[in-house]
């Protein structure tokens, strides 16, 4: 099923396989930016984080993972949120 994408905040999907292969745990993530159970969310091979609470949080949330040896485009990817509020998207895993 695909993940709704918010609008005016950015959101990072992370490939799963890419998340697990790099020891990166959900405590983490919530250690580092305390993330709740909707903003961090799990579909098939893909994982969104986000609505990240403000803006700020992006370099920071891309530090880390850079960090721990995940590629950006590869491994994972952001949405900016800068879109209209009357447009829905989804996310989910493609085949790979």
């Amino acid at each position: 099923m695909p993940l709704t994408i918010s609008a005016n905040l950015p959101t990072v999907l992370i490939r799963k396989s890419g998340f697990e292969s790099n020891s990166l745990t959900r405590l983490e993530l919530d250690t580092a930016f305390n993330l709740t159970d909707a903003e961090f969310r799990i579909e098939d091979d893909l994982i969104a984080i986000g609505p990240l609470p403000n803006e700020d949080s992006l370099p920071e949330l891309i530090a880390l993972l850079e960090n721990k040896g995940l590629v950006y485009f590869d491994d994972f990817f952001e949405l900016s949120g800068n879109w209209p509020e009357w447009l829905a998207l989804y996310a989910r895993a493609g085949r790979s």
